[in-house]
Order: structure tokens, then sequence, then C-alpha cells
């Protein structure tokens, strides 16, 4: 079976098989903590400390869904922050956005082709006439 334990001063733990008691086993060089440099570290929350100082696009929406699911357990945040999970999924992947631009440009195409709508000229590629 495995098992699976972080040790609270070290952020590389590993998954171990069949061992009575689980222990982080640190890398052999772990030259990002010796030198005080932040390569990976950045990508696993996005509210921890980032590059530059500058906060990420989802900042926000991922706050508020681990500010919500914080203490209440997977099975009763999978429920009670749907809400705000289905914000930051909608953040990170713009599914729902990608989808509305795609119906959008398939009705003016349609609007196009019964001759019901025509595009500005300069959509449609034609070089403007300047005096």
């Amino acid at each position: 079976m495995y098992k699976y334990k972080q040790s609270s001063d070290s952020q590389h733990c590993r998954w171990q098989y069949n061992v009575a008691e689980t222990t982080c086993i640190m890398p052999f060089l772990d030259l990002q903590r010796k030198f005080g440099l932040n390569v990976d570290r950045w990508i696993l929350v996005q509210s921890g400390e980032q590059p530059y100082k500058r906060a990420p696009r989802c900042h926000a929406f991922e706050k508020d869904w681990i500010e919500c699911s914080h203490g209440i357990g997977l099975t009763r945040s999978r429920e009670e922050c749907k809400i705000e999970f289905e914000d930051f999924y909608e953040c990170m992947h713009r599914q729902k956005t990608r989808q509305r631009l795609y119906e959008i440009r398939k009705q003016k195409d349609k609007l196009i082709k019964e001759g019901s709508y025509t595009p500005p000229d300069h959509h449609t590629g034609k070089a403007d006439e300047r005096p």
C-alpha cells in the first residue's frame, strides 16, 4: 500500500511502498533551497510567491476556492465549493468563453451568408482609402 507523508519543514516528499512509518525523503541536492531560487514552486499554487511579484491571472478565483474548501474535507468541499471551483476552472481553461465565441462566430457567418449583415471594410481585409 502506498502512503504519503509530508514533513512541515520540507516540500519535497514522495510516495513510499510498504513502509510502516512513512517519512519524507529529501532530494539528494536541493539546490533551489540552498541558493534561494524559486524555479518551479510557484507553479503548484498560484497564491504562493510569484516571480516578479505579479499576481497571476486566476489568483482571486483560486484564493476563493481554497478559502472555501479549507478545513471541511474533500467530500464536503466538492458540494459546498462547487461554484468557486467552477469559476477557477473557467478562469484557467476558458472553455465557456471559447464556446460562446464559437457560437457568435457561427451566427455571424450565418448572417453574412444570408446577406443580412455586411462586415465593415476593415474586417474584410480591404485597405482603407486615405486622402
